[in-house]
């Protein structure tokens, strides 16, 4: 099964962007991110499936990986990387069913309890959130906050990554407190260079990552 070797996981909206969406997501190419989930839920599927074979061209242009949300049937389609399930989406044991081993899962959790099931039934990691205030997640309610994803770090054992509000000043909050990487839409679509922010946060994330690495050192 392919390893989860990436820190940035880069969901697609292409109503944040002003740039077609395939040339943004070239850019955060360009800037180094190598994870895209394709959320695109009012596409067609035809129109979906033909932005993905797109984008599935691209990432393997880059080395990268590509998730699709839900459509566990387009991620079979254009050979994705992995598929994207949500509190909507089949079962993660049916998905498995389907993909096979080779394709990597995530699931989308709110809670340390949904966090545990999506580890129980197969998952390869889970975005937690919203860590902070979004409008795209104002839906779920207040923010979890930074203690509710320390509790999730101690309640699984797969990959973590933050999800909601994450923008480059807290990035090492939600490092810290344990994610094993951090989920973004917004901050890096919505950036008038979305190269050199992509190149920035990637570069925060090393930052952090070098400085959790000497601390855990001097334990």
């Amino acid at each position: 099964m392919s390893l989860i070797d990436f820190k940035l996981y880069l969901i697609t909206d292409r109503k944040q962007t002003a740039l077609p969406l395939p040339d943004a997501v070239r850019l955060a190419l360009l800037g180094g991110v190598r994870a895209i989930q394709v959320r695109e839920k009012d596409l067609p599927i035809r129109d979906l499936l033909a932005l993905a074979k797109e984008l599935r061209m691209l990432t393997k242009e880059f080395g990268a990986k590509l998730f699709i949300n839900d459509h566990v049937d387009v991620a079979v389609a254009v050979d994705a990387d992995g598929v994207h399930l949500g509190h909507e989406s089949m079962p993660t044991t049916a998905a498995r069913k389907i993909v096979g081993s080779d394709m990597l899962i995530g699931v989308s959790t709110h809670t340390v309890d949904e966090a545990r099931a999506a580890e129980s039934e197969g998952a390869d990691f889970v975005t937690f959130g919203p860590i902070y205030e979004t409008p795209s997640k104002a839906r779920y309610g207040a923010p979890a906050g930074l203690e509710a994803l320390r509790d999730v770090k101690r309640a699984v054992d797969i990959p973590i990554f933050a999800l909601g509000g994450i923008k480059g000043n807290n990035i090492g909050h939600v490092l810290w407190a344990g994610a094993f990487g951090v989920s973004m839409i917004s901050t890096i679509f919505s950036a008038d260079d979305i190269e050199k922010k992509t190149r920035n946060i990637m570069e925060m994330i090393k930052i952090v990552e070098r400085s959790i690495c000497v601390q855990c050192g001097r334990r």
